[in-house]
């Protein structure tokens, strides 16, 4: 299961990754300090996996092209080929 989507354009500027996981590890930080371990662990751990999709496997690819799709002149009930047609 992928939570954070590499390649979305949000994440095309370094500043942005780096900044993401400078936040969650800050704010784990912060609980810590505050006194609450519970949400101090899940604020690492989303620093974390932050860090490994965001830094450590981030591979962008380029976006796609979709063909262009252009409708046919035909109408769209009946069959390509003579022989498609059913006889009855």
């Amino acid at each position: 299961m992928q939570l954070i989507d590499p390649n979305h354009p949000a994440y095309r500027h370094l500043w942005v990754r780096v900044a993401i996981v400078v936040v969650c590890f800050g704010w784990g930080i912060f609980e810590f300090i505050g006194g609450d371990p519970f949400w101090g662990v899940l604020a690492l751990g989303a620093g974390a996996y932050s860090f490994y999709m965001l830094i450590w496997t981030f591979d962008p690819k380029p976006p796609e092209t979709a063909a262009a799709v252009t409708p046919d002149e035909e109408d769209g009930d009946e069959p390509e080929n003579e022989g498609e047609k059913k006889a009855e």
